[in-house]
């Protein structure tokens, strides 16, 4: 019987110095996983200063910072054009202590999402003030206002079923930052995928201090009220895609990658450019 295949994939801005340390604190309690490195072209030499850290590590170097929403959906097709069976993804920062990395792995499973959570038993912030605030009444509201039974929503330490993976409809994939990862969860919900948890603690590096802008607040309310209105109007529709909705064949004619997701009808944006380019794949029947 062949052992799962697990990628542990990291999305990087200007990160090489946690990475540094990342990577053999990673393998301290993980050997046999491979790692993906997502820089959005950093300027720090990340690809120069870490390629050479580890044989199973494969870095993707972006052309210019576009954003952590597109770099999750590049992991999840990278994930899949390259058979892996779990996707696991973590922060740079230390936030997410690696040392968590084999609790996650327990929980693996076939139709299993898993979350590490600081709001299940177990499971502690270091967050203060604002941000601490901030953090909880956005799980609270999403998780009741979506019926989600989870403690913990927009973390992005989570693992992934591959084949989950491959029935998303990635048109919907629109939001970035923290929205993303709400949509996420909301379709693997819809899905009926089994959502697990596993206390965390969730470390602050910021020193109490919110790196999210004011305005990103009002925006993912604003997500969150339109996944609402979808989940209402159409719910279990929403995964009724005529269109295959990712393509990991075409070549990009812009940096000739093949990681496209799509948009709409024929159109598909590719995930290491954002070159929009026109596909033509057969309907799902």
């Amino acid at each position: 019987m062949n052992e799962d295949r697990v990628l542990i994939a990291i999305a990087t801005y200007k990160e090489v110095e946690n990475l540094e340390k990342l990577i053999p604190k990673i393998r301290d309690f993980d050997k046999s996983s491979d790692i993906l490195i997502v820089d959005d072209q950093s300027e720090d030499k990340t690809k120069e200063v870490i390629s050479v850290l580890d044989k199973k590590l494969n870095i993707i170097q972006r052309p210019k910072k576009l954003g952590l929403g597109t770099a999750h959906i590049l992991c999840m097709l990278y994930a899949i054009k390259n058979n892996y069976n779990f996707l696991l993804t973590m922060d740079a920062d230390f936030s997410h202590d690696p040392s968590y990395i084999p609790d996650v792995i327990k929980l693996k499973g076939k139709n299993n999402f898993v979350i590490g959570s600081r709001f299940c038993e177990g499971g502690k912030s270091d967050y203060k003030g604002t941000k601490k605030v901030i953090s909880y009444v956005a799980n609270f509201l999403t998780r009741n206002i979506l019926s989600i039974d989870l403690k913990e929503i927009t973390t992005y330490f989570r693992m992934y079923d591959t084949e989950n993976l491959k029935k998303l409809p990635f048109n919907e994939l629109d939001a970035q930052g923290y929205s993303l990862g709400v949509k996420i969860i909301w379709l693997l919900n819809l899905l009926k995928v089994d959502l697990l948890e596993t206390p965390i603690h969730l470390q602050d590096r910021n020193m109490g201090k919110s790196k999210i802008p004011k305005f990103q607040i009002f925006v993912s309310a604003f997500d969150l009220i339109k996944i609402k209105l979808k989940d209402i109007f159409l719910g279990k529709k929403i995964l009724l895609n005529k269109r295959k909705s990712y393509d990991v064949d075409n070549k990009c004619s812009n940096c000739k990658n093949n990681y496209f997701a799509l948009l709409k009808n024929n159109i598909y944006r590719c995930l290491i450019c954002l070159n929009e380019q026109i596909i033509k794949n057969d309907e799902i029947d």
